[in-house]
């Protein structure tokens, strides 16, 4: 059993787990893919959702992360921590359209979708043509 002082303290933990600005990014992009609104989202998701995930499902999808990547024995943050609390923070934050609901697709299948399509790699940081160099030189 833990007192409210412990879980504080391990709350304190988990927001300090360092995250790379590449793994942020998918993340992030994850969420952003989901709504609606932005003109990011592929004709799959329009046509699947009624109502994508807010900005607090970004947040929540990282701080999931990082409690994974602790509770996995690693003090950082990898694509696959965001991979595995992906439907659990993701699933009740999004709303399927009455399209996806005719054809039997839950919220567990738009997120395994969007697994498939985004990749960790697909990164702004990664595709920044300086990192290739600044690797190399090291």
């Amino acid at each position: 059993m833990l007192d409210a002082n412990e879980i504080f303290e391990l709350q304190h933990i988990v927001r300090r787990v360092p995250i790379a600005d590449a793994v942020l990014d998918y993340a992030l992009k994850l969420v952003r893919l989901t709504r609606l609104t932005t003109g990011e989202a592929p004709d799959w998701i329009v046509e699947w959702l009624q109502w994508g995930a807010g900005p607090r499902a970004s947040q929540n999808l990282v701080l999931g992360a990082k409690a994974r990547a602790l509770l996995q024995g690693r003090f950082y943050v990898a694509a696959e921590d965001v991979r595995a609390v992906a439907k659990p923070v993701l699933r009740h934050r999004l709303i399927t359209s009455f399209a996806a609901e005719a054809d039997g697709v839950t919220t567990d299948k738009v997120v395994d979708r969007l697994l498939e399509q985004v990749q960790p790699n697909d990164s702004a940081v990664l595709a920044d043509g300086r990192l290739p160099r600044v690797v190399a030189q090291g």
